[in-house]
């Protein structure tokens, strides 16, 4: 009888523990879902922002506006420098493309290019483009709560899907519990090496919704070096069509 009763014991506190795992690794999720669609709209956004790529020699500034629609779309132009000014980038559904007006010439970029850094910056292509996303292409883990610039949040590590097109080999993410701010994320190689780590400041309520303006990304193996996002203005949810993000239409952007 006691042997009985120690097997169903010991049952349940088998599922109790597997329930509790499961629901803890979809709270992940769900975490990680809602910080994204705070930064990006739960449907859409469009804004404009100044990027400055700091290195041991020399600065420059780019400004560029952004349409995004869902995970499907997206579309960046340059606005400034004149030198590059009108240049766009699209991303429809799995095509990527750039438009290039100085020499007239649209150029498909290959998914080998995600990696690489946009307009000489720390943020990759896939960044900018928003090829993988970090809800669908990841498995989600809490691993721990840590306080950011005095905001408590959850530590999340994020593994990627063995069939999803990612450059990361793992993604650690510290979000705010109160305001599902993205205040840290650390980037890794597919063997596990610190690449970049990023950092989200200055909050501010930007269209109805407290972000984190600033962004500023460090390599971990490159002194002096760094790259520093400002959101100037963000607009959620604005009423875009699939047709706006169309290589016809980078063409016409202003």
């Amino acid at each position: 009888m006691r042997t009985i009763i120690g097997l169903k014991s010991g049952l349940l506190t088998i599922i109790m523990l597997f329930s509790l795992s499961s629901v803890f690794a979809q709270d992940a999720k769900e975490i990680v879902k809602k910080a994204d669609e705070k930064w990006n709209g739960e449907k859409s956004s469009q804004g404009t922002m100044t990027m400055t790529i700091v290195r041991p020699s020399w600065e420059r500034t780019i400004q560029f506006k952004i349409w995004t629609l869902e995970k499907d779309y997206s579309m960046t132009l340059i606005t400034a420098p004149a030198k590059e000014k009108g240049q766009a980038f699209l991303k429809r559904k799995t095509e990527m493309w750039n438009w290039m007006p100085t020499i007239s010439r649209m150029i498909k970029l290959p998914p080998s290019m995600m990696a690489d850094g946009w307009m000489g910056s720390d943020y990759t292509n896939d960044d900018i483009l928003k090829e993988s996303s970090i809800v669908v292409d990841f498995t989600h883990e809490i691993i721990g709560s840590e306080t950011i610039d005095g905001w408590n949040c959850w530590k999340i590590e994020m593994s990627p899907n063995e069939d999803a097109a990612v450059v990361w080999g793992k993604i650690i993410k510290w979000i705010s519990k109160n305001e599902y701010l993205m205040m840290k994320s650390e980037y890794f190689d597919e063997d596990e090496y610190l690449v970049k780590t990023e950092f989200g400041t200055d909050v501010k309520i930007m269209d109805g919704r407290k972000i984190t303006s600033k962004i500023e990304i460090i390599p971990a193996d490159k002194d002096n070096q760094k790259t520093i996002l400002i959101i100037d203005n963000i607009k959620f949810n604005v009423p875009l069509e699939n047709s706006f993000f169309s290589q016809q239409n980078m063409k016409r952007l202003r």
